[in-house]
């Protein structure tokens, strides 16, 4: 089996294997389904592999998604159509992509080692940056100014300038094991790296030193993290089925670790993200569902079932009414959780024929 077609967040026992097959031919890009006290879903296809990243973007009118098809693609978040294309660039899958704020500007980590830079209107690429090693995340900061990629098996942070591809810095052996994701802050100031060995580090940007390492209570990789809006906390995902959440700023887990969101997930969990004002989280599972947080009461409202295979990613629109969430199945679902409290049961979509995929029912309850 070629390197491509290797998952480096896969498990070997954690799920079945099992998809259901799509009839591509009979099945719009986006199917919509609207019934009365349920959860209206929109499915995205357009991706042939797994796809490994989704965000929303420009006031939530877009959707952006990244794929191991090597193609990333700008959706509409209304109509579901695909506005653009990004291809033929990579040589191997993309493992995240992110926008650079204010530029128009699409940056793109991939498996070929290489980072991209997209112009976002007319698909061309404005530069190449070549790292060390195969590329798992990248993320901008919020400035615009910088671009950090991780690499495996080196366990290298690279920091490249968002507007040239220079590399600025190089951090060898960050880890000691493969860093699954990299994330700024929204403040510029830092960045947080999660790995396969189960640290929490944090460089900061004015020293560009490691300032923070955490040995982490989780007993599995840890997959993701994220950032709440104010920098004060981050949160990461587990393949032990829970997700922590470490104050950063106090460094109140010294004394008591922490505080652990669990019974969310019946398996891996792959993915986490804040909304912009930090009152919810939503994260993402290799059991194929999306759970929704409220962190205020510290538990699970919603969970969001329709996938037919691993969810990979998640993202929460600025105004906390749609998720969208990105799978092995190939596809990107929205979700309108806007009136999610009125519903009494779970989001359970199963495929129709002709029509891709109608809605159940749909689930809350209150766990930690």
């Amino acid at each position: 089996m070629s390197r491509r077609d290797v998952d480096p967040l896969a498990l070997d026992d954690i799920i079945d294997e099992r998809k259901e097959e799509i009839e591509k031919e009979s099945v719009p890009l986006c199917a919509h389904h609207h019934a009365p006290a349920l959860i209206p879903t929109k499915v995205l296809r357009g991706h042939t592999e797994v796809v490994t990243s989704c965000q929303f973007c420009f006031d939530d009118t877009k959707v952006l998604t990244s794929s191991q098809d090597q193609k990333a693609i700008l959706w509409d978040a209304e109509s579901g159509a695909a506005l653009m294309v990004y291809e033929s660039g990579h040589l191997s899958n993309i493992s995240e992509c992110a926008l650079v704020p204010n530029k128009k500007r699409l940056i793109t980590a991939s498996w070929d080692k290489s980072l991209i830079a997209w112009d976002l209107e007319t698909g061309k690429i404005c530069w190449t940056a070549s790292q060390g090693g195969l590329l798992t995340s990248c993320s901008v900061s919020g400035d615009g100014k910088y671009v950090v990629s991780s690499s495996d098996p080196e366990n290298v942070l690279y920091l490249n300038s968002a507007e040239t591809g220079e590399r600025i810095l190089q951090v060898k052996g960050h880890h000691k094991a493969m860093i699954t994701r990299c994330r700024f802050d929204a403040q510029s100031q830092h960045v947080a790296s999660v790995s396969e060995d189960r640290v929490i580090k944090l460089l900061d940007m004015v020293s560009n030193k490691t300032t923070l390492s955490i040995n982490s209570n989780h007993t599995n990789v840890i997959s993701n993290c994220c950032f709440t809006p104010n920098g004060r906390q981050l949160c990461t995902a587990s393949w032990d089925k829970t997700l922590r959440l470490w104050d950063i700023q106090t460094g109140s887990y010294r004394s008591h670790g922490g505080l652990t969101l669990d019974k969310g997930h019946d398996g891996s969990i792959s993915s986490c993200v804040f909304s912009s004002d930090g009152s919810v989280l939503v994260s993402g599972s290799y059991d194929r569902t999306v759970a929704v947080w409220d962190m205020d009461a510290v538990c699970r409202t919603v969970v969001l079932k329709g996938h037919g295979d691993w969810v990979t990613d998640v993202s929460i629109s600025a105004d906390k009414n749609w998720v969208a969430s990105a799978s092995k199945d190939t596809t990107v679902r929205l979700w309108n959780i806007e009136h999610s409290e009125e519903i009494p049961a779970v989001v359970e979509t199963r495929k129709t024929q002709g029509m891709g995929y109608h809605i159940l029912k749909v689930g809350r309850n209150c766990t930690v």
